[in-house]
């Protein structure tokens, strides 16, 4: 017959896998960034690219490539957002600029995130934004719109079978940042507004 199992031995158990779960989670964020910068070759936002990253880059005017843009919103979050303009040609190396227009079709302020990704995966490396929108929460008064640009620099380096970019962002709801606005402990600086 089996002895019966103590209420200590379970209870050390149980928080042994909750210890063993939290730290397999929390290693979860740096193994995703390995595997997309390492494995598959996506960058991730760092923030905007340094001047010392793109100011060494010489424009090459022989070459035209196409980016898209392309813009949606979370569907928990009331916002419309999409790009002022759905194409434009440019030349590696040479600063642009793109805007996004946003609006707020709720009655309440509302703080919001744009989560980037470029496609195909081999052209994240290439892309540059050197100011965005994305890196900054945004946050928006009932019934406000507002243009949020993004200035790129497409690394003249983009191999050359890559001719179209697409660039992509979708807004979520940072339902913490909109919190502290309605409880009217949002510091100004921690949603600043697109420049």
């Amino acid at each position: 017959m089996n002895a019966p199992v103590s209420p200590r031995r379970t209870f050390r158990t149980i928080a042994l896998v909750a210890a063993g779960s939290f730290v397999f989670a929390f290693s979860l964020v740096p193994l995703y960034r390995i595997a997309c910068e390492k494995v598959f070759g996506i960058k991730l936002e760092q923030g905007p690219a340094g001047e010392s990253r793109v100011a060494g880059l010489e424009v090459d005017e022989s070459r035209t490539v196409i980016v898209e843009f392309d813009g949606t919103v979370n569907s928990k979050l009331p916002w419309e957002f999409r790009p002022q303009v759905l194409r434009m040609e440019v030349h590696p190396g040479k600063l642009y600029e793109a805007n996004y227009i946003a609006r707020n079709v709720s009655d309440r302020a509302i703080v919001g995130n744009a989560a980037p990704s470029v496609a195909p995966s081999t052209a994240s490396t290439y892309f540059n934004k050197t100011e965005c929108f994305c890196f900054t929460e945004q946050l928006l008064q009932a019934g406000e719109e507002r243009l949020m640009p993004v200035r790129f620099i497409i690394d003249p380096a983009l191999p050359d079978n890559v001719s179209t970019v697409t660039l992509s962002y979708t807004f979520f709801s940072n339902d913490a940042a909109t919190a502290r606005v309605a409880a009217g402990n949002h510091p100004a600086a921690a949603a600043r507004t697109a420049p």
